[in-house]
């Protein structure tokens, strides 16, 4: 396919609010495309010329497509700095002047031409690359038409705008084969196992969707984590699972372990490469681990190497940063405490229940009944029957400044990005008032009134996920409870990712509409007094009697989640169940 006309798919696409015709779209789309161009379509659907958990970025500014623009276009740089003062849109103003100006260079590429010349700018690095990467632009810039223009500039600067998720995507899949979404959960299943979309694409392509069954875990390729379900007493776990195996629960951040060859990489729970940020990790696996290959998981925690005891969160979470590295890991040194095995030696155990995945873990490191020098440690867990057991289990985890505990059902098997009964999170009863947090997608926020006026920020609205249709459904418009700099940084954190329309993944009453809509990117955590009855918050609105929503009151802002992903934001029906719980 050319990528003109792919272009006039991006713009149908970027016009269309509805995201059953996106879906459609995408469908029509992908029945037109060979493998190689699906695989290299979806990463350009994206932004990007490679899956979204490899590190590989354009590594360009502004002013490097600006450089580019008026190279190709032979324009004055006073001038058009101007109009793009004026229109704010690089893509907008690109297509405008190919109009107007036509190059004796214009021929009329394919897909697979541009991806080519993108992926050269994507991976040129070192003296000289910045140069090659504007001559690369502007000499696509020049042969292409003003659609494609408009786009092409934006896909280097993550701009593209077309407001879909990943879901959309399996979607598609699905309708291009089916005409309708009827295969999305066989398609998912392979995508939580190799979250790679050009990749799932592909498979499709050639071998339709029984090749999806072929798809197993790939070192460096990271698997979408396991969620929890909650329930808040011994007694509720006992009765769900039965006889289970009590874990305690960190309270610092997941990270997926691959290794190979030596080689080691550390995935977040957002599918981030976070290896960088933890070189004191890298070099304990390297040296602790001895297996030819493995993926597991653990909590990594900060601690004090005077006293031994643990860090809170709020310490723990400094250790994620780009700067300063090396004189932080000395500073809050890391323990990481192993809980999942889920590949060893050639060997999938993904589909192996609990106790043997553990058995096998175990292997691999070793148990310990208090902490030595170790940096890869075992997490504890122990086999109850006794509710009392888990209780008093519970309220030891505390004592000891953890999180609290983790039960695991003994036959479970680990179900790649689902939340199930497998697993289930200890949480007190919510009683009264709700006292578990609540994740939230931030969508937009309004425009600051007074002291606010200074920030360009006034309140922000957020919302949680409905997995069973893919849409954010609003819950508070939090105006309050921020400090300065918190309100500095949540303005900064949105406006790199503003939409000039709202998603087509929201649900949003008129009432509630904001200022600036944002894309779904910002996963925030929410504590509120209780779950109260909304006529303007769209979240539960399908519930019955009543045709109000669910709202949060007295909502404030804990911590940003830089570690979830927006699907991960808490789903309605935990919200459905802390409703009920809070009735009680």
């Amino acid at each position: 396919m050319k990528f003109s006309k792919l272009a006039v798919f991006f713009e149908k696409i970027e016009k269309t609010s509805s995201r059953l015709e996106i879906t459609r779209l995408l469908a029509d789309l992908f029945k037109e495309l060979s493998p190689e161009e699906i695989e290299k379509t979806i990463y350009l659907l994206q932004g990007r010329v490679a899956p979204l958990y490899q590190a590989t970025e354009f590594g360009v500014a502004e002013k490097t497509i600006i450089k580019s623009i008026v190279l190709a276009l032979n324009l004055d740089k006073r001038f058009f700095e101007n109009k793009y003062k004026e229109i704010g849109d690089l893509g907008k103003i690109v297509e405008s002047f190919k109009k107007e100006i036509h190059s004796l260079e214009e021929k009329d590429l394919s897909i697979i031409e541009v991806f080519s010349d993108l992926n050269k700018m994507a991976h040129s690095a070192g003296q000289g690359s910045q140069e090659l990467k504007t001559n690369i632009l502007a000499h696509l810039i020049r042969q292409i038409d003003p659609i494609s223009s408009r786009y092409l500039v934006r896909i280097p600067i993550a701009t593209m705008r077309l407001g879909f998720s990943d879901m959309t995507i399996l979607d598609g899949f699905s309708w291009m084969i089916a005409g309708d979404k009827s295969l999305r959960p066989i398609i998912e299943k392979a995508y939580h196992v190799r979250p790679d979309l050009g990749f799932i694409g592909r498979v499709i392509k050639e071998k339709g969707i029984k090749g999806l069954d072929e798809v197993k875990p790939k070192i460096f390729t990271p698997i979408i984590m396991m969620r929890a379900e909650r329930l808040s007493s011994g007694k509720e776990i006992i009765e769900q699972i039965g006889r289970c195996a009590i874990e305690s629960k960190y309270d610092g951040f997941r990270l997926q372990v691959h290794y190979q060859n030596n080689q080691v990489r550390l995935y977040s729970r957002n599918l981030e490469d976070a290896s960088f940020m933890y070189p004191d990790l890298v070099e304990a696996i390297k040296k602790e681990i001895k297996v030819k290959d493995i993926i597991f998981e653990g909590e990594a925690i900060g601690f004090n190497p005077k006293t031994g005891e643990f860090l809170p969160f709020q310490e723990t979470v400094q250790r994620k940063r780009k700067y300063d590295i090396k004189a932080k890991a000395i500073e809050i040194p890391l323990k990481l405490f192993a809980f999942e095995l889920l590949y060893l030696n050639g060997k999938d155990y993904i589909n192996f229940p609990h106790e043997q995945r553990r058995k096998a873990l175990e292997t691999v490191i070793k148990k310990t009944k208090a902490l030595d020098r170790r940096a890869i440690l075992l997490a504890e867990e122990i086999v109850v029957e006794d509710e009392k057991k888990i209780e008093l289990l519970f309220d030891e985890a505390l004592a000891k400044g953890l999180e609290g505990i983790i039960a695991k059902k003994l036959d479970g098997v680990y179900k790649p990005g689902a939340r199930g009964w497998n697993w289930i999170k200890f949480k007190r009863s919510y009683s009264a008032k709700i006292k578990d947090s609540i994740d939230c997608l931030v969508m937009g926020y309004d425009s600051g009134k007074g002291k606010r006026a200074d920030f360009g920020i006034g309140a922000f609205l957020v919302g949680i996920y409905n997995e069973k249709v893919d849409k954010y459904l609003t819950m508070a418009k939090i105006g309050t409870g921020l400090t300065d700099e918190e309100w500095r940084e949540i303005k900064r954190r949105c406006d790199k990712f503003k939409a000039e329309k709202k998603p087509a993944l929201y649900e949003v009453d008129k009432m509630m509409e904001v200022d600036q809509w944002v894309k779904p990117f910002l996963v925030v955590e929410i504590k509120a007094d209780e779950i109260t009855r909304s006529p303007v918050h769209t979240a539960g609105r399908e519930m019955k009697p009543s045709k109000s929503g669910l709202a949060l009151r007295f909502p404030r802002l804990l911590k940003f989640r830089d570690d979830k992903r927006p699907e991960d934001a808490t789903t309605l029906g935990e919200v459905q169940k802390m409703l009920k719980a809070q009735a009680v």
